[in-house]
Protein backbone atom coordinates (compact mmCIF):
# COMPACT_ATOMS: atom_id res chain seq x y z
CA UNK A 1 0.00 0.00 0.00
CA UNK A 2 1.18 3.41 -0.72
CA UNK A 3 -0.18 6.74 0.47
CA UNK A 4 -1.82 9.32 -1.82
CA UNK A 5 -2.54 11.62 0.63
CA UNK A 6 -3.50 12.79 3.91
CA UNK A 7 -6.61 15.10 5.01
CA UNK A 8 -8.81 15.46 8.07
CA UNK A 9 -11.97 16.73 5.47
CA UNK A 10 -14.49 13.66 5.39
CA UNK A 11 -16.18 15.06 2.77
CA UNK A 12 -12.79 14.95 0.79
CA UNK A 13 -12.01 12.07 1.29
CA UNK A 14 -15.83 10.32 0.58
CA UNK A 15 -15.55 11.78 -2.91
CA UNK A 16 -12.24 10.92 -3.74
CA UNK A 17 -12.54 7.41 -2.79
CA UNK A 18 -15.99 7.26 -5.30
CA UNK A 19 -13.61 8.85 -8.00
CA UNK A 20 -10.99 6.54 -7.62
CA UNK A 21 -13.67 3.86 -7.17
CA UNK A 22 -14.79 4.96 -10.69
CA UNK A 23 -11.76 4.05 -12.18
CA UNK A 24 -11.46 0.92 -10.75
CA UNK A 25 -9.07 1.82 -8.25
CA UNK A 26 -9.54 0.59 -4.54
CA UNK A 27 -8.78 3.14 -1.91
CA UNK A 28 -8.20 2.39 1.40
CA UNK A 29 -8.94 5.08 4.42
CA UNK A 30 -6.27 4.89 7.33
CA UNK A 31 -6.28 6.23 10.76
CA UNK A 32 -10.23 6.95 10.88
CA UNK A 33 -10.39 4.64 14.18
CA UNK A 34 -7.94 7.26 15.64
CA UNK A 35 -9.18 10.25 14.48
CA UNK A 36 -12.51 9.03 16.14
CA UNK A 37 -10.66 8.43 19.31
CA UNK A 38 -9.18 11.74 20.10
CA UNK A 39 -12.64 12.92 19.67
CA UNK A 40 -13.07 13.99 16.13
CA UNK A 41 -11.62 17.31 16.26
CA UNK A 42 -9.59 16.81 13.79
CA UNK A 43 -6.54 16.84 15.27
CA UNK A 44 -5.27 13.55 13.52
CA UNK A 45 -5.24 13.32 9.15
CA UNK A 46 -6.51 10.28 8.03
CA UNK A 47 -4.56 8.90 5.06
CA UNK A 48 -5.68 7.70 1.25
CA UNK A 49 -4.21 4.50 0.48
CA UNK A 50 -3.88 1.98 -2.52
CA UNK A 51 -2.29 -0.76 -3.87
CA UNK A 52 1.60 -0.14 -5.05
CA UNK A 53 0.66 -1.25 -8.16
CA UNK A 54 -2.48 1.45 -8.52
CA UNK A 55 -0.39 4.60 -7.28
CA UNK A 56 1.27 5.95 -10.48
CA UNK A 57 -2.93 6.18 -11.63
CA UNK A 58 -4.19 6.95 -9.05
CA UNK A 59 -1.75 10.31 -8.66
CA UNK A 60 -2.21 11.15 -12.90
CA UNK A 61 -6.48 10.56 -11.88
CA UNK A 62 -6.05 13.01 -8.83
CA UNK A 63 -4.10 15.59 -10.07
CA UNK A 64 -6.22 15.46 -13.26
CA UNK A 65 -9.25 16.27 -10.52
CA UNK A 66 -7.63 19.12 -9.40
CA UNK A 67 -6.43 17.88 -6.30
CA UNK A 68 -2.67 18.58 -4.64
CA UNK A 69 -1.21 15.31 -3.34
CA UNK A 70 2.16 16.78 -2.23
CA UNK A 71 5.53 16.22 -2.74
Amino acid sequence: MKELLRTTDPVRLSWLLALLADAGIEGIVLDTHTSVLEGSIGAIPRRLMVAEDDHARACRLLREAGEELGA
